[in-house]
């Protein structure tokens, strides 16, 4: 069997890599594809073994290293650019547009899907907003055409599997597909391992743009001196939580993932503000023994509870004191928090997508002969 993965892009280290890392383990001989590959030799080593991926024409383009994600309308092109024939499987492993490589009827194609594309359906409003005339104009007509692809392509794949209920719902709502598998992904238990002392502050570690809400989380502390909290991460919104934090407030900007353990498995509790799809970080928090505070939507309220943390309903400044309050009044089994949290290791995560596309794969197999 010939197996063809395809991710989105390939530009840093986070929770959809965290997947393909997974699946290149469990296709070690698959072919990778993705519309560009600017990874370190680390994260190459870390994600791909050492691989490199078949890019697209992108990967060429003038300012794409740093500037890639101007060339959206070239998207659909560039992933419909591959040449996918000689795969038995094609794995797309999507967020934006990896799910709408072309395929034919003679191969299966499953998507492991994060989400439909946020910016072009539901977090479109967000988007646009506040961009100014001419460009406003001009992306909500690139979004436009974008949804009207991603919809076409819908008939290029064969199953959907989402990473959360939460995801599976949107699929369902967005693309008026039923009955989509939930498989969770992996969380390396491996290395965010238990650590029973618990140290005075709290930290927030996700990359620093805006539906993460970390500069909200600040606020909110900036409000609770005599609190302290730790913030890890790097992005665009960097420069801005770091001029407004107060003396209480400690903005590292990105760690490397050692230290980034080390924080979490000493940290008295962990805070989450983001609507997330599923949320590695909480899952990773959790296995270090540390208890989560988090919204009450999306894939962190599928596992997050009263016994391994506490739930806010709105991403207000007000919401997230209150639940610090609760917290603080609360007392938990930071042992057993970890331990409940095994089930979302690697080996988990490989086993059940080695028994989907069992089942999904032999199937047509059988029928062909």
């Amino acid at each position: 069997m010939q197996v063809a993965i395809v991710h989105d892009w390939l530009v840093t280290d986070a929770g959809a890599e965290k997947v393909l890392k997974e699946l290149v383990e469990l296709y070690p001989d698959a072919d990778i594809f993705s519309l560009v590959d600017f990874l370190n030799s680390k994260q190459r080593d870390t994600i791909l073994k050492g691989k490199k991926a078949n890019t697209s024409f992108i990967q060429k383009l003038p300012f794409a290293k740093s500037h890639f994600r101007n060339y959206l309308p070239l998207f659909p092109i560039a992933i419909e650019s591959f040449q996918l024939q000689k795969y038995d499987l094609v794995i797309s492993s999507s967020w934006a547009v990896a799910k709408g490589v072309k395929t034919n009827r003679s191969q299966i194609h499953i998507c492991y899907c994060y989400t439909p594309i946020r910016y072009a359906w539901d977090l479109y409003d967000e988007y646009t907003a506040n961009l100014w005339q001419p460009k406003k104009m001009i992306v909500q007509k690139t979004l436009k055409y974008i949804r009207e692809w991603d919809l076409k392509t819908l008939d290029r794949v064969d199953y959907f599997i989402a990473c959360s209920h939460y995801v599976a719902k949107r699929i369902e709502k967005t693309y008026a597909i039923k009955d989509v598998d939930v498989i969770y992904p992996p969380v390396d238990t491996q290395c965010f391992t238990f650590h029973r002392k618990k140290e005075e502050f709290y930290l927030s570690a996700s990359r620093l743009v805006p539906y993460k809400k970390t500069k909200l989380i600040v606020q909110a502390f900036n409000q609770m001196p005599d609190k302290k909290l730790v913030v890890i991460g790097g992005g665009e919104e960097y420069n801005e939580i770091k001029r407004i934090a107060n003396e209480n407030v400690s903005v590292l900007g990105y760690q490397e993932r050692e230290v980034l353990i080390d924080f979490m498995q000493r940290a008295k509790g962990f805070v989450y503000a983001a609507i997330e799809d599923f949320g590695i970080a909480p899952i990773e928090a959790l296995s270090c023994g540390t208890p989560v505070i988090a919204l009450n939507k999306g894939g962190t309220k599928e596992t997050i509870n009263s016994t391994n943390g506490v739930l806010f309903e709105t991403q207000t400044i007000e919401s997230i004191i209150d639940a610090i309050v609760k917290f603080e009044k609360k007392k938990f089994d930071n042992l057993k928090i970890s331990q409940n949290v095994e089930f979302y290791n690697p080996q988990r995560f490989k086993d059940e997508i080695k028994q989907f596309i069992k089942k999904k794969f032999l199937p047509k197999e059988c029928n062909a002969s």
